[in-house]
């Protein structure tokens, strides 16, 4: 069945006219994200509306117009619960929408909020601790090497080659330029030196299934030791990606925590987990986004979909009908 759907986004380039600086838009989605996203859910025979933004948003809303389902990948502006605007203004006014639910999106923004749930669950992530003066930074327990990043950004924002910290006094110093920055809390972890892999992941309870576990490999041409912003971007040149398959060990148990945390922080419709290994080998939990990236070529949940001869219109499809199924219950 065709449904009439409302597309809620964050434009990059109208923040960009407003006056915002490229750095506080880098989450943002482009102009190409949109129209590859408007065609998919045309080709699915749905009836497509761009609505905006979150303020765009709850206009149309108290205006009293609505849709059979928002299809939300506006991140926020403005506070650690940035994500959670969208999903709480449908909430609101009883909208269906896609993905999590405000908790889940303001939970999983805080990178150490969220890894005090995984760790409370019995799952592996890294020691961890949360800077908030140059005191605490001084004073942090942790071995080294250790790796600083902004506790609440996305898109690897905050995460560049000085990361990685290895001597006591770069980890002050990169802490004051990480707070200055971003003005917020500094997450300090142990540094993963291990493989890096992302799991895709579609659908609700018991219906959750991989779309793919991609493995991240750093190329000489990368920058340090991590899947950095630079890296990310320039990724053609930088990175390659490898869908790891039965029967790669790392495969198996990567799945099996991904969908562990998936579940275990109310994630819904589709998110992409992002695990590392430690100096033994043992994959922990680093991160989960329960907003993918849906650029029709770039976006890491598409490109392993693509190895794994999933097409983008397919993913679309199945985060529809995910969404749409839980309130036909």
């Amino acid at each position: 069945m065709g449904l009439l759907i409302g597309l809620c986004y964050d434009l990059k380039s109208d923040y960009l006219q407003a006056g915002f600086s490229a750095s506080e838009v880098m989450e943002f989605d482009d102009e190409e994200t949109i129209i590859g996203l408007e065609d998919a859910l045309f080709q699915l025979g749905h009836q497509v509306e761009r609505v905006g933004n979150g303020r765009e948003l709850a206009s149309r809303l108290v205006k009293g117009d609505r849709w059979d389902l928002v299809f939300n990948i506006a991140e926020g502006l403005k506070g650690r619960s940035r994500e959670a605007q969208v999903p709480a203004v449908c909430e609101l006014f009883a909208q269906p929408y896609t993905f999590s639910d405000p908790l889940t999106c303001a939970l999983t923004l805080d990178k150490a909020l969220a890894k005090r749930v995984v760790r409370d669950r019995g799952l592996p992530t890294a020691a961890f601790e949360v800077v908030n003066t140059t005191a605490e930074a001084t004073a942090a327990s942790l071995p080294m090497p250790v790796f600083l990043k902004p506790v609440a950004e996305g898109s690897s924002k905050g995460v560049t080659g000085r990361s990685l910290v290895k001597e006591r006094e770069e980890l002050v110093s990169t802490y004051q330029v990480l707070s200055e920055l971003f003005q917020q809390s500094v997450l300090v972890e142990t540094f993963l030196p291990g493989r890096e892999v992302t799991v895709g992941i579609i659908g609700n309870g018991s219906n959750s299934h991989v779309v793919g576990v991609m493995e991240v490999i750093l190329t000489g041409k990368t920058e340090a030791f991590a899947y950095t912003t630079l890296n990310k971007d320039e990724y053609l040149e930088r990175v390659s990606y490898d869908l790891l398959i039965d029967p790669e060990p790392l495969a198996a148990q990567a799945r099996q925590l991904a969908l562990d945390v998936y579940h275990t922080l109310g994630c819904r419709d589709a998110a992409r987990v992002d695990l590392r290994c430690d100096a033994s080998g043992v994959l922990q939990f680093m991160e989960v986004n329960p907003l993918p990236g849906l650029h029709y070529i770039r976006s890491d949940l598409v490109i392993m979909g693509r190895l794994g001869g999933v097409t983008y219109t397919e993913i679309i499809a199945e985060i529809v009908e995910s969404a749409w199924q839980r309130y036909k219950c």
